[in-house]
């Protein structure tokens, strides 16, 4: 009896993979930056060193936010089978790099502020031992960026097996959709009088179909074949690690700005333009700021679901509403939001004149996108289907 049993309509909700290397990287250049860190601090108040001290407490600000993004990997791999989470703990590290954003353009204000103040009362600057902290930071920074940079790759390859994984985990390979062994397909028959023929779908590849009495039609819908009319690209550009970009654009601004310094104090020091490190200092806050706003951007669209703008959006529509269908089945309802790097779940709404029509076979031509790993799927049959012809008047 499925009352004792329910294991073949349940599945897990982990969607997104985490990312160990990126994890581990990000840990590893938190505790790197922190020792910069302190060591820079130590150094300004032992020389009495202005430029040490202000670049050390700047570093600072990249430790606790490349802190966030190592947090943010901890608590979504923590907490990924938490069931209280609907939709898995990806988003956690999204937040993180949100987060880390933030701090980003706090850091972009901080330094356009300092280098105002500076051109309005210029201050002596150590120029040797500056330059010294500017190469020094720019080592640290260089190694981080190394160290980020292979945790993304190894991230990014690791990331493509899961999704395939997942894919095949789910009954279909890339191509041709092929029913998932475990699938089952319940029709229930009732003797009501109702409107629609609501038929839901939750979960991987188990349709329930409530129909009504009545006369079932000939027209059958097939799965929406890759060689019929539609061609599907499985890439739709490249699924960023969010958190671990974050990250890595600390650690690269960072690194810029440790380039304009040198710039800057070279110039000062050789040809006394005093002026040149104050202005380096404001190029270098916009180019943060341009970096701060876009990762803002990237992770504030997925936090709120501003997903229907995708590709796989129109490729769904695409395939369950095909041209000169007989059954002018027609999608009234989609929502398709972000639940891993390269994952999506949509819950979608059709009205049919085809009483055969199940949410199974729905969910046989969405097989195609292996990114679509949960559905939930309303099948509402028109009412002009469901009245019986009336009999002829005598």
């Amino acid at each position: 009896m499925h009352t004792e049993n329910l294991t073949a309509w349940m599945h897990e909700h982990v969607f997104d993979q985490s990312n160990a290397a990126a994890e581990r990287g990000t840990r590893l250049v938190m505790w790197i930056t922190a020792a910069m860190m302190v060591i820079e601090i130590a150094a300004g108040w032992w020389f009495n060193s202005m430029a040490l001290l202000a670049d050390g407490w700047h570093m600072s600000s990249h430790a606790v936010a490349i802190g966030l993004s190592a947090a943010a990997y901890a608590a979504a791999r923590q907490f990924a089978r938490d069931p209280r989470f609907a939709f898995g703990t990806w988003k956690i590290e999204i937040l993180g790099g949100f987060a880390s954003a933030i701090f980003l353009l706090g850091v972009a204000l901080m330094m356009v502020f300092a280098s105002v103040e500076r051109l309005l009362a210029p201050q002596p600057i150590h120029y040797r031992e500056a330059i010294v902290v500017a190469f020094l930071g720019l080592i640290v920074n260089i190694v981080c960026a190394l160290i980020l940079g292979q945790a993304h790759h190894h991230g990014h390859d690791h990331g493509q097996d899961y999704g395939q994984d997942y894919g095949q985990e789910r009954g279909h390979s890339y191509g041709y959709p092929r029913p998932n062994p475990h699938e089952h397909n319940h029709n229930h028959d009732h003797d009501h009088d109702h409107d629609h023929d609501h038929d839901h779908d939750h979960g991987q590849g188990h349709g329930h179909n409530h129909g009504h009495d009545q006369a079932h039609g000939q027209a059958v819908h097939q799965p929406h074949r890759q060689d019929q009319d539609h061609e599907h690209c499985h890439d739709h550009g490249q699924h960023e690690d969010l958190n671990l970009k974050a990250a890595y654009l600390h650690v690269i601004a960072d690194a810029a700005t440790s380039v304009l310094a040198i710039i800057a104090l070279f110039g000062g020091w050789l040809y006394g333009w005093t002026w040149l490190d104050p202005v380096m200092g404001i190029l270098g806050a916009i180019l943060v700021g341009r970096w701060a706003k876009g990762l803002l951007i990237a992770t504030g669209k997925v936090l709120l679901d501003r997903e229907m703008d995708h590709p796989v959006v129109d490729e769904i529509r695409e395939l369950l509403e095909i041209p000169d269908d007989p059954a002018e089945t027609r999608l009234t309802d989609l929502h398709v939001w972000r639940v891993g790097k390269n994952a999506y779940a949509c819950a979608l709404t059709v009205v049919t004149h085809d009483p055969q029509l199940t949410a199974t076979q729905i969910r046989e031509r969405l097989a195609i996108h292996e990114e679509i790993v949960h559905a939930t799927i309303e099948v509402n049959l028109c009412p002009e289907a469901e009245t019986p012809p009336r009999p002829a008047s005598a």
